[in-house]
């Protein structure tokens, strides 16, 4: 197991992970350090605990609207393919009604002879 040390809000945090994540991890960090400068630029000069909550709170929000905007994205994939699905259907019903249609006919013809 490695262990990375990440630097959050002027404070060094010793962190295990995964063998080949430290780089991820380092990552990770930055990105709540940019959370916590983007709250600073806001005025948001609180203690520790409050910044890193507030940090917290909008990667959720990020988080959040990144789901939601998958599922409109899947919602709108299965719709599509609901579409396609049923063009296919009715193709396929035409075409069945096409063939009944054609057996119908050699029926009355054979009837006919």
């Amino acid at each position: 197991m490695g262990q990375v040390t990440v630097r959050i809000n002027g404070y060094s945090y010793t962190v295990g992970c995964e063998e080949g994540q430290e780089q991820h991890l380092q990552a990770m960090a930055q990105e709540v350090e940019r959370r916590i400068d983007r709250i600073r630029a806001l005025g948001g000069h609180s203690g520790e605990g409050r910044l890193l909550a507030l940090a917290a709170l909008l990667m959720a929000d990020e988080i959040h609207d990144l789901t939601a905007e998958k599922m409109s994205a899947d919602t709108a994939h299965q719709l599509a393919q609901g579409r396609q699905a049923r063009v296919e259907n009715e193709r396929r019903r035409d075409q069945l009604a096409h063939l009944v249609e054609r057996a119908e006919n050699i029926a009355a013809a054979l009837e006919r002879d």
